[in-house]
């Protein structure tokens, strides 16, 4: 399984003939350099944790161009099928298997709005099995006891987690995260985009460490292989 940071909360999940996208926000990062455009990603399905723009803002020309399925809660599913859409409807704590692996919507603490103010649900995160690979996605979260709940049906090999603070937990918060949902091996996102969230990332590292964990921090266009 390849996974590759598209910036902020963007992921591109790649494995044998599918291709997964994460929370598309390409065409409004300030940080991207132009060498990854909405036109070049051709995902089968589009996950989405919830409704801020950072997050949906390249859901619908996307999907568009590629066909993809959504996958998100109902509200945020409903809304994308009212376009004409394609989109997979879940809710906290339900499972599904695609035709690539199963999917598990779990809870996350945050707000969620689309930029048009339509109520978007409740955020999420998402748990992924394929094969015998297994990747939590937190979603915009706060640190939240419900985390404990994963490493009780699930054995991690990767958990990717907000570590900007702010609008989401924090590097510590984060530490306490990784051993909540008993994962080492660790991707952070949600972080230096904006200044609200800008990170020390030697600062974060060092935490990590700390904690007996791996922090990875990727490059726009880098990619991890679990």
């Amino acid at each position: 399984m390849k996974i590759t940071f598209l910036g902020h909360a963007s992921l591109q999940i790649e494995f044998a003939d599918h291709t997964i996208l994460v929370d598309p926000f390409i065409s409004g990062n300030p940080k991207m350099n132009g060498e990854i455009t909405i036109n070049s990603l051709k995902p089968d399905y589009i996950l989405v944790t919830h409704a801020h723009q950072d997050h949906i803002l390249d859901v619908a020309e996307i999907a568009k161009n590629s066909g993809a399925t959504i996958v998100s809660n109902y509200e945020i599913a409903t809304y994308y099928q009212n376009m004409g859409l394609t989109a997979h409807p879940m809710n906290h704590g339900g499972n599904w298997n695609f035709d690539f692996g199963s999917v598990k919507y779990v809870n996350a603490i945050h707000t969620s709005s689309f930029p048009d103010g339509t109520y978007g649900g409740q955020p999420g995160g998402f748990i992924i099995s394929i094969a015998d690979k297994t990747v939590y996605i937190a979603g915009d979260t706060a640190l939240t006891m419900d985390m404990k709940l994963i490493p009780l049906s699930f054995k991690l090999d990767l958990a990717v987690l907000p570590i900007g603070d702010n609008f989401t937990m924090g590097i510590d918060d984060a530490v306490i995260a990784a051993d909540f949902v008993e994962c080492d091996t660790i991707l952070g996102y949600h972080y230096d985009t904006f200044g609200y969230i800008e990170i020390d990332p030697e600062e974060a590292r060092s935490a990590f460490k700390k904690g007996s964990k791996t922090l990875h921090l990727l490059a726009i266009g880098e990619a991890i292989t679990i």
